[in-house]
C-alpha cells in the first residue's frame, strides 16, 4: 500500500492559498476594510506577499475567492434548479419565509458576514459588486420562475417587499451589534429575534393573502 502524500508543491500551494483567506477574514473582524492592502494580508499569513500576485493576481483576486467562500446566497445551477422545482407548489411562499429567516440567523451569528455586508455598502470595490450582481442574477430566477407568474394580477409586489424585508434584516443584523435595541425590541436576545421572525411570516402571510 502506497504511503499518503501530506506534503508536496500543490499541497503547500492550497494550504498558502488558504492561510491567505483566512488571514484576510481576520482582518476584516478586526479592524474592518480601511485600508487593506496586500502587504497587510501577506504579513498576517506570515508569508511572502508576492504570493498574493502569484495565487491570485492581486489584492482582488484574493479578496473575490474569500468571497466566494463566504457567501451565503451562492447557489449552483443544480442548488437553483432544485429550489425552483421545491418551491413550485405552493408559489414560493415557505422559501420566501425561510431565506429571510436564514438569512436572519447568520447574520446574527456570523461576523464575518457583517462585515461584508458593511463593506459592500461602504467602498466600490469591483469583488464586491460581481458579488452583488451574481446575487441578483439569483435571485432573478428565483423569482422569474417562481413569483412573477402568481403575483402578475395581484396588487402586492413581491419584489418589491423581499427588498424591504431583506435590507430590514440587514440593517437591524448591523444596529444590533452596537445598540442592540430597535422600537424596544432586544434585537442581540434570542427572544427579540423570534419577534422578528414572527412579523415576517406574518409580512409573507399577508403578501400571499
Amino acid at each position: 500500500m502506497g504511503r499518503k502524500i501530506t506534503d508536496g508543491p500543490l499541497r503547500n500551494k492550497e494550504r498558502t492559498k488558504q492561510k491567505l483567506i483566512d488571514s484576510l477574514g481576520v482582518i476584516l473582524i478586526e479592524n474592518g476594510f480601511k485600508g487593506l492592502n496586500v502587504m497587510q494580508v501577506a504579513a498576517k499569513a506570515n508569508v511572502d506577499r508576492k504570493l498574493v500576485y502569484k495565487y491570485f493576481g492581486g489584492l482582488e483576486g484574493l479578496v473575490k475567492e474569500y468571497l466566494f467562500t463566504k457567501d451565503y446566497w451562492r447557489f449552483s445551477d443544480e442548488q437553483t434548479a432544485a429550489v425552483i422545482e421545491q418551491s413550485k407548489t405552493d408559489f414560493g411562499k415557505k422559501m420566501a419565509y425561510q431565506l429571510l429567516e436564514d438569512q436572519l440567523n447568520a447574520l446574527m451569528a456570523n461576523e464575518e458576514m457583517r462585515k461584508i455586508v458593511t463593506w459592500g455598502l461602504s467602498e466600490d470595490f469591483e469583488p464586491l459588486k460581481e458579488l452583488n450582481r451574481e446575487r441578483e442574477e439569483v435571485g432573478e430566477k428565483l423569482f422569474a420562475a417562481v413569483y412573477d407568474d402568481h403575483f402578475k394580477d395581484k396588487d402586492k409586489n413581491i419584489r418589491a417587499i423581499e427588498a424591504i424585508l431583506i435590507s430590514g434584516i440587514y440593517y437591524l443584523s448591523l444596529y444590533a451589534q452596537t445598540n442592540g435595541t430597535f422600537c424596544g425590541i432586544d434585537v442581540k436576545a434570542e427572544k427579540g429575534q423570534d419577534e422578528i421572525k414572527k412579523s415576517l411570516k406574518q409580512i409573507i402571510d399577508w403578501a400571499y393573502s
